[in-house]
């Protein structure tokens, strides 16, 4: 019941005489760019899952002169 090599030969015949041979190097190139395109952005998010991106440490946390003055008003009203 599946499709035969036959088949499959008169179809391809058909969509050739249907569309053209030019059209269809377009579509078919087209299509692989899609399908690289695809992979690409699922080996991307494979490696997003598997390693998370760590945070450097090595400076010390910002310091602003407002945050300073406005706790140090409230240490002395404690």
């Amino acid at each position: 019941m599946g499709i035969g090599m036959r088949e499959l030969v008169v179809i391809l015949l058909v969509v050739l005489v249907v569309f053209g041979a030019k059209k269809l190097r377009t579509v078919g190139s087209d299509l692989g760019h899609a399908v690289r395109g695809f992979k690409k952005a699922m080996n991307e998010g494979e490696e997003e899952q598997s390693a998370p991106k760590q945070l450097r440490a090595d400076a010390p946390d910002a310091e602003f002169a407002e945050a300073n003055k406005t706790d140090s008003k409230s240490e002395r009203s404690t």
